[in-house]
């Protein structure tokens, strides 16, 4: 008993399209987590400038932290994007409701930070600015 396969062009499109799809996922990730950067602290530095104390515990939170953690959380989804592409029977909704939850988790410990009630609702909005600049630029790669 010999198994055969069929080998069609729409089965090498799609071989080759792979790569293809992944480092265009990356690329826009990428950029999507530098804007993003760039919103989050700007966010954080008007709310500076309004004088919000950036302080957790008595500890200040430096402007550019912002910058760093957001890109890294934007890292962090796209890997997510390229797990779902791959894997998911339909990645854009695993994908958006995957990140939409970690983005709501990740604000509650701003919410139980030892902080002013303006901070914790500035730090609060920086994950959604985050969150509404990458998300939908990934998501809008995906297939559903």
């Amino acid at each position: 008993m010999t198994a055969t396969t069929t080998f069609t062009a729409e089965t090498a499109t799609q071989s080759e399209d792979r790569p293809r799809r992944v480092r265009s996922l990356w690329i826009a990730g990428a950029t999507a987590g530098v804007v993003a950067s760039i919103a989050t602290f700007a966010t954080a530095a008007v709310a500076d400038a309004a004088g919000v104390p950036l302080e957790v515990g008595g500890q200040s939170i430096p402007l550019i932290g912002f910058a760093q953690v957001t890109l890294v959380a934007a890292i962090i989804g796209t890997a997510l994007a390229v797990v779902s592409a791959r894997r998911a029977t339909r990645p854009r909704r695993a994908f958006v409701v995957t990140t939409v939850a970690l983005t709501s988790a990740s604000i509650v410990p701003d919410v139980l930070a030892d902080a002013t009630t303006a901070t914790k609702l500035a730090l609060a909005f920086t994950h959604v600015v985050a969150a509404a600049i990458v998300i939908p630029v990934l998501a809008s790669r995906l297939r559903n």
